[in-house]
């Protein structure tokens, strides 16, 4: 810990725009300002906390989400197993908790009260912000809320239980929600940001307890700890006072074909009237703060991203049925089960009829651009931005969709669900694309199968619960589609301690044999699959040698599966995999204060 909490001067980062990883920031000079006389005014609070907005995800970690629904040539180390203990650092950093502690102690030199409390509201939201990250990844942490000098004793404490960090970040984020604006901002945290902000990580703590119980996870909360019901009642009421008090809804452009893509690829939120995007990272080509969504999706040699296949087959049909209670859908081919799904999916991957934006011809998916064929659009614009590092699509970080399948997953796993709360949330998202509402006494009476199944979906749905079953699955579905490469999945995984189900094989869209495929009949071939040793006379222009070029689940045919050979044997480590380790150099440092992670083995006496 020593190493990394360590005693900085008063050097004040701004920066106009969030940042981009892939882009070039927009820097303000570093100024040295006297910690007597600094933060005086709402100029100058103003100017430190922008850099706090870098604090959220980059678009890489979004439109590159790679998990199981999405992959690309790379895999993430947690589908391999390729974590290790590292010396020090990384995840584990707490240099930004540093910053925003000395924000709050030398705050009093504004002498302006209101300007005071809401810059100390937004800090203290991103304070939570802070370690809501670091309970993910690790569990329990130690809480500091005051700045600690590089010899203080304090820096070799133990961590403290995870219930007490979150009963800390409560009541952070309730003086943020007291003290921020409530006029909206497309770029600035208010107060309708913190009330999301507060129904996420209050549904990732109630769920995670609820479903982890028992488990090695969770054995050092206290006797005393807030039961799952608590934090599940907190992110239920949270979320109904934004529903009910913010104005945001769903954006809709009035065509269920468009509305849900379009919301995804215009440049900047601001275009056109902006009520569903609480609060969006803002690239911007004329700063130089962009990132590369389109140059990863129309390259053979940027990760080639893929939805999976058992994403694909989770979509519903367009009528409300279940694409998975087909006969034969495990071996129906890409047109045949692309037909009359929900419309989310033509508006998430290139489907038959598929143009791109600003064009009428229509695009097939190309297998040396995607590792599965079920190509992403989301965030795709013309090719105008093609380019690496000329994409500026602005990414939402909290929107009204978040916030209403939060609300409707709370209450359904208090138990406490109804058809109104349904209807005024999951039927709204459905509503905006033309999908049949959902039905809780129908979804209870018959659970899906395909969503009960291992490797498809959440057994542990039926374990912990005895009613609800089938509307806690639907709302799982709801959630995964809607919420695609917007950073959720991983951790949502993790929280249902569904983490088997990352061993299921990665594969993408069936193909019955070698020959010629035309993938969106519009009368030209796209890939042909052949298996001498060249490529038949009259061959599409790309070709692949099956189980060579493109490897499949059987010897002449079945599912792409791009990582066949990837991780042999691999399984998820139900005791360790759902954290990740302590540095060994941090434990060391504190003398074995800090614990090791249950099942990581650093090597250690203490």
């Amino acid at each position: 810990m020593k190493a990394t909490i360590k005693y900085f001067g008063t050097l004040l980062t701004a920066s106009l725009l969030f940042a981009s990883c892939e882009g070039f920031l927009d820097r303000f000079p570093q100024d040295k300002l006297s910690p007597e006389t600094f933060l005086a005014n709402e100029t100058e609070m103003q100017t430190y906390t922008n850099s706090y907005y870098t604090m959220f995800k980059g678009a890489g970690d979004l439109y590159n989400e790679f998990s199981d629904v999405v992959i690309g040539t790379d895999l993430s180390k947690e589908l391999w197993g390729g974590r290790t203990i590292t010396s020090g650092e990384g995840s584990w950093s707490w240099t930004t908790l540093r910053k925003l502690n000395t924000f709050i102690e030398y705050s009093g030199n504004c002498k302006d009260e209101a300007v005071r409390n809401q810059y100390i509201a937004l800090t203290r939201f991103f304070r939570a912000y802070f370690y809501f990250e670091k309970v993910k990844a690790f569990g329990d942490v130690p809480w500091y809320d005051h700045t600690l000098g590089s010899e203080d004793p304090e820096l070799n404490r133990p961590r403290d239980n995870r219930d007490f960090v979150m009963q800390r970040m409560i009541e952070d984020i309730d003086y943020a929600i007291e003290w921020l604006p409530e006029t909206k901002s497309d770029y600035r945290v208010t107060k309708w940001t913190a009330l999301a902000f507060k129904s996420r990580f209050c549904l990732y703590e109630g769920t995670f307890r609820k479903y982890h119980e028992g488990k090695e996870t969770l054995k050092t909360l206290p006797a005393d700890a807030q039961p799952y019901t608590y934090y599940l009642s907190q992110a239920a009421d949270a979320a109904d006072k934004f529903m009910t008090g913010s104005g945001y809804t769903l954006y809709t452009t009035g065509d269920p074909n468009t509305s849900y893509l379009e919301l995804f690829n215009k440049h900047s939120v601001t275009e056109g009237p902006n009520k569903e995007v609480i609060l969006a990272r803002n690239y911007d080509i004329q700063y130089g703060v962009v990132h590369s969504a389109n140059a990863s999706y129309q390259s053979a040699t940027l990760g080639r991203p893929g939805l999976t296949r058992k994403l694909v087959a989770s979509y519903l049909m367009k009528d409300g049925s279940r694409f998975t209670d087909k006969a034969g859908w495990e071996t129906m081919t890409f047109m045949q089960e692309t037909k009359d799904r929900d419309p989310r999916l033509a508006q998430s991957i290139r489907t038959p009829g598929y143009c791109r934006v600003g064009e009428t011809t229509p695009v097939a998916p190309l297998l040396n651009y995607t590792v599965t064929g079920y190509a992403p659009i989301k965030y795709l614009t013309s090719a105008a931005d093609d380019t690496y590092q000329t994409a500026y699509v602005d990414m939402p970080i909290f929107r009204a969709a978040e916030v209403y399948l939060n609300y409707a997953e709370a209450k359904a796993e208090l138990g406490t669900i109804n058809q109104a709360d349904l209807d005024r949330s999951i039927n709204l998202i459905r509503s905006r694309v033309g999908m049949p509402a959902l039905n809780l006494a129908a979804a209870n009476a018959d659970p899906d199968e395909y969503l009960l199944h291992k490797h498809y979906g959440y057994p542990q749905v039926a374990v912990k619960n005895t009613n609800n079953v089938g509307v806690i699955l639907e709302i799982r579905r709801e959630r995964t589609i809607e919420l695609l490469q917007e950073g959720f999945r991983y951790y949502d995984v993790i929280r249902w301690a569904e983490g088997a189900t990352f061993e299921t094989p990665l594969q993408g869209m069936y193909f019955p044999g070698e020959g010629t495929y035309d993938l969106n009949e519009d009368g030209t071939p796209d890939v042909t699959l052949y298996l001498g040793d060249s490529a038949p006379a009259g061959a599409a222009a790309l070709a692949y040698k099956i189980n060579d070029g493109l490897k499949l689940t059987e010897a002449t045919k079945g599912c792409v599966e791009f990582h066949r050979d990837t991780r042999p044997g691999w399984k998820w480590d139900e005791v360790k995999d759902y954290y990740y380790p302590i540095p060994v150099g941090d434990r060391n440092l504190t003398g074995g204060a800090l614990t090791q992670n249950p099942g990581w083995n650093d090597g250690l006496s203490f």
